[in-house]
């Protein structure tokens, strides 16, 4: 058998790790009257590369289409029968019977108990929990609650604060009676906090001090957080480690986390400032890029997300402003609204040509509060980012990959040879960081070349060990 090159053997285990880490979905809207049927839109979704979906409901002709498939299936039980849910277990054992069960061959691997409940002007928050509890019942007689996890999308407007993100916290009246019962439910039951995520919402409400480049994963100097130190180079970053930091300051820091809404419109109303399709398609992008390049968060570091587009289509009747029935990636012919990659396949010819132009004047790049919920990287948006070494990936594939850098890869290792400005501190996780960074900035920046088999990952803060700086370009 002829030996591949070194180079080449780490290249591929870093486009194999990379389907491994983080990962894309998309959000299956159906609120309009011009969408073609379920088994067309499963023909889409299979020629896009997309393996996870979330539906709004749990529709016979929708699950019966996707049987077989393989796409990995998130359903919701509508806010309307939380109350049900909540006060009948016998309603919760034959929803899951004729939802779930019924359906064997359709891969479902979440169900999503109500939509941003907080803000229903319905009320139902109070049901919330002891639905979930009882829909977890029902699939333990099913013995599908292994396979099958339960969680609640929560809008950003959940929040008390959220800036700086390191501030985030809860809204007081939700904690003891929705929140603490909920993370720890979630907790028990090895399950994850689902949020719905719109930094476009944000940036709208403040064009005049959120720059457009920290909204859309650009290019831009970065914010501090002045209550950690962390550095954040764009605003969806931010908006996650407010949920983040909320959750630890109730002590739920080993709860995971999945965005199961994020988007930006294509079009809006005159007064919808931002919503444009050069800008939907930038965030979107550098969004897949940024989630499939894994690394986390500046909080969460090793957090890599599972996020979810909003939308497939374009929804016709959607109630609201102009943009809420503009944020599908397609036409419901099935016409591309804008190209943006779903996988990594996808992202190699990728590129975000655009470039932002102030809006109202603002060009500082400040993480405004964020606003409540909807009713890897380019070349330009990677400038502010580092490759490092996975402490956790143990000494021998770190000292494989650090030789691999440091001699055939051709990395500039001079720095952390003794007596060098970068030898101290005198350990491996830190040696490799600096080689593996040497390396992804002298190739440009491509997601691709920080892997090294596994061990490292790319960061969007400046790492830190010792005195040493590390270099963003050659």
């Amino acid at each position: 058998m002829e030996h591949l090159p070194l180079a080449f053997f780490f290249l591929l285990l870093s486009v194999l790790s990379l389907a491994d880490g983080g990962s894309i979905g998309v959000n299956y809207g159906r609120v309009a009257d011009n969408l073609p049927p379920a088994t067309k839109v499963v023909q889409l979704l299979k020629s896009q590369g997309v393996q996870k979906v979330k539906i709004y409901d749990a529709d016979p002709a929708v699950l019966h289409a996707f049987a077989g498939t393989g796409i990995r299936l998130t359903v919701d039980l509508p806010n309307e029968k939380l109350f049900a849910a909540a006060r009948s277990l016998s309603f919760s054992l034959d929803w899951v019977q004729q939802n779930v069960a019924d359906y064997p061959t359709t891969q479902i691997e979440a169900i999503a108990v109500g939509n941003e409940v907080f803000v229903d002007t319905h009320n139902t928050t109070r049901f919330l929990v002891p639905a979930m509890k009882n829909i977890h019942t029902a699939l333990v007689k099913h013995n599908l609650h292994n396979a099958i996890k339960i969680s609640s999308p929560i809008a950003l407007s959940a929040l008390q604060a959220s800036y700086p993100s390191s501030a985030g916290s809860f809204r007081p009246e939700l904690i003891e009676p929705v929140f603490k019962p909920m993370l720890e439910f979630l907790r028990q039951t090895g399950s994850y906090l689902m949020v719905n995520a719109y930094p476009f919402f944000a940036y709208e409400s403040n064009s005049d001090v959120i720059s457009l480049d920290y909204a859309l994963f650009r290019e831009n100097p970065g914010v501090v957080d002045a209550g950690n130190g962390l550095r954040y180079f764009n605003l969806f970053d931010a908006q996650i480690d407010a949920v983040f930091a909320a959750m630890s300051a109730l002590k739920y820091d080993d709860i995971k986390m999945v965005v199961t809404e994020t988007g930006w419109p294509s079009k809006g109303d005159e007064n919808e400032v931002g919503a444009s399709k050069d800008n939907a398609a930038a965030y979107n992008g550098n969004l897949v890029r940024r989630i499939l390049t894994g690394g986390g968060t500046p909080l969460r570091r090793q957090a890599d997300l599972t996020v979810y587009l909003f939308a497939l289509f374009n929804e016709n009747k959607k109630p609201g402003p102009s943009s809420e029935q503009n944020y599908g990636l397609f036409y419901p012919n099935q016409d591309k609204v804008y190209d943006v990659p779903l996988t990594v396949e996808g992202l190699k010819n990728y590129h975000d040509t655009g470039k932002s132009a102030p809006a109202g004047g603002g060009q500082r790049g400040v993480a405004a509060p964020v606003k409540g919920g909807r009713g890897g990287v380019s070349k330009s948006s990677s400038a502010n980012t580092w490759c490092v070494a996975k402490g956790e990936a143990g000494k021998e594939k770190l000292q494989a990959a650090l030789d691999f850098a440091c001699g055939e890869g051709g990395a500039d290792c001079r720095p952390i040879q003794r007596g060098s400005t970068c030898y101290d501190p005198n350990t491996l996780e830190a040696h490799a960081s600096y080689a593996f960074n040497s390396y992804y900035q002298m190739k440009g920046r491509a997601f691709w070349t920080c892997d090294f088999g596994g061990a490292a990952s790319i960061v969007s803060q400046p790492p830190k060990y010792g005195k040493c700086d590390f270099p963003t370009g050659y």
